[in-house]
């Protein structure tokens, strides 16, 4: 697991997405010179444009979510699949880009060769290496210290991995009383003391699978020895932080919250959120103008007024503010008052209602939120001052939220559907802790990509 700042990337991925970077960068290359007609840019000019070429198509590929692996489905169809809608995406977007660069001209004549030259040799990179092969280069051999539910929880959240990288080679029991709760086959627990034990199985990390930490229960000294040897040795909480991107919360103590890395809230970074909040929301406001007006026009038409709603939502430091959205549901979608989750097939929803919300239309009005300051671009989703009442009593932390500015999306709308229940919320938050923890500009860049990727498949909205 490398890390960028704040966020972690596999090593598997890192080289998959540099492999690829590769020949994107060479078929460009090969392109110009095999393709192009008349003079040709210098040697520096035409490397510029090709790793202009590459970073771009990395980047509209982490977009389209297409470096995530996946073990249903035909492996092929998936394959061809992910090639259509890269060259569906990707080839207007370099298109366009190509216009910022000297000899842009001479770029986009040789689009079509370098684009097919780059799918096909990628096509040929992920067929030569099967999946499960890519991920046995990269092994990374663990130990579970434990053997009850909460190792058991460890083995199925490595389990469910879309790009399993990992290879646990078995279980150490603790004595602490607690009935295992992994097969026995597993349990690799013998006379030999932990750190002779993680020696001879050739291990790279050890998970701490128990919340008590007293001396007694875990066996400190040979723990230490291990780490002293080079070997990790990891608690529950920041084993999920980096294995899902989420806190989680059943493992979760506050003294982890309290000595933890993370939870920066700098100057600095306040002021270039700031900044890139109010630029980007301004010139996302004069280009969505034209499809905003639009909607108002099909809102008034189907259902009259209001066109935009305001709604109470809690925002940072617990203060609140009017979140400002196109209406989507009936004039008396809460007649009685008493607000209420919005479900999957949701009767109040208008038909007007359902297309804005499939394609995040409805959230545009957010916008004008950001240019105030009552929200930004990025961070956890605001809710109304009723659910956070609610969910404050029922889930532990959930007051962390709101020590950063709510966003239009998040690292929990990326990562998660929509919530309709109070077990979603607890969900999301694990998603939003992850995200207060770790902010950073790379972060913000990651999920505004993934958004792209959710937005244009229609993903989570109801």
């Amino acid at each position: 697991m490398l890390r960028f700042f704040s966020y972690r990337v596999a090593l598997a991925s890192f080289c998959e997405l540099a492999a690829e970077a590769g020949l994107f960068f060479i078929a460009m290359v090969a392109a110009v010179a095999l393709a192009a007609q008349g003079a040709k840019p210098s040697g520096g000019t035409m490397l510029s444009a090709a790793l202009f070429f590459a970073g771009l198509m990395v980047a509209v590929n982490g977009s389209l979510g297409l470096y995530r692996q996946t073990r249903t489905g035909n492996r092929l169809q998936v394959l061809s699949g992910r090639v259509a809608l890269m060259l569906v995406v990707g080839w207007p977007v370099a298109y366009a880009a190509f216009h910022l660069l000297p000899h842009g001209d001479l770029y986009q004549s040789v689009l079509g060769y370098a684009m097919l030259l780059g799918l096909g040799a990628v096509v040929l990179l992920r067929g030569a290496m099967p999946q499960d092969n890519r991920s046995r280069l990269f092994a990374h051999r663990i130990l579970v210290l434990g053997a009850g539910p909460d190792a058991l929880n460890v083995e199925r959240a490595l389990a469910s991995l879309s790009q399993p990288a990992v290879e646990v080679v078995g279980f150490y029991p603790l004595k602490d009383g607690t009935q295992p709760a992994v097969p026995q086959g597993k349990i690799v627990g013998d006379a030999s003391p932990l750190p002779e034990l993680v020696r001879r199985l050739n291990v790279h990390e050890v998970i701490v699978a128990a919340r008590e930490r007293r001396g007694g229960v875990l066996p400190l000294r040979q723990l230490l020895d291990c780490r002293l040897r080079g070997v990790r040795v990891t608690d529950l909480p920041t084993f999920f932080e980096r294995l899902n991107g989420e806190v989680h919360i059943e493992s979760l103590k506050a003294s982890w919250l309290i000595y933890g890395d993370g939870f920066r809230q700098g100057i600095a970074r306040t002021l270039v959120k700031r900044a890139f909040d109010l630029v980007a929301a301004g010139l996302l406001l004069v280009v969505a103008a034209p499809v905003m007006v639009l909607a108002a026009i099909a809102i008034f038409l189907e259902s009259g007024r209001p066109i935009v709603f305001k709604q109470e939502r809690v925002g940072a430091g617990g203060r609140t503010f009017n979140l400002l959205k196109f209406r989507s549901m009936r004039q008396d979608a809460e007649a009685d008052g008493k607000p209420r989750w919005a479900s999957e097939k949701d009767d109040r929803v208008t038909r007007v209602g359902r297309f804005i919300r499939k394609t995040r239309i409805d959230e545009l009005p957010q916008l004008i939120n950001v240019l105030k300051g009552d929200m930004s671009f990025v961070g956890p989703r605001p809710e109304r001052p009723y659910f956070v009442a609610e969910l404050t009593e029922q889930i532990p932390f959930y007051g962390v939220r709101h020590s950063v500015k709510p966003g239009i999306t998040g690292w929990a709308q990326v990562r998660y559907c929509y919530g309709c229940s109070v077990q979603d919320a607890r969900k999301k938050l694990q998603f939003d802790l992850y995200y207060v923890k770790n902010h950073s500009l790379l972060l913000d860049l990651v999920i505004l990509f993934e958004t792209v990727r959710v937005v244009l498949l229609g993903e989570g909205a109801r």
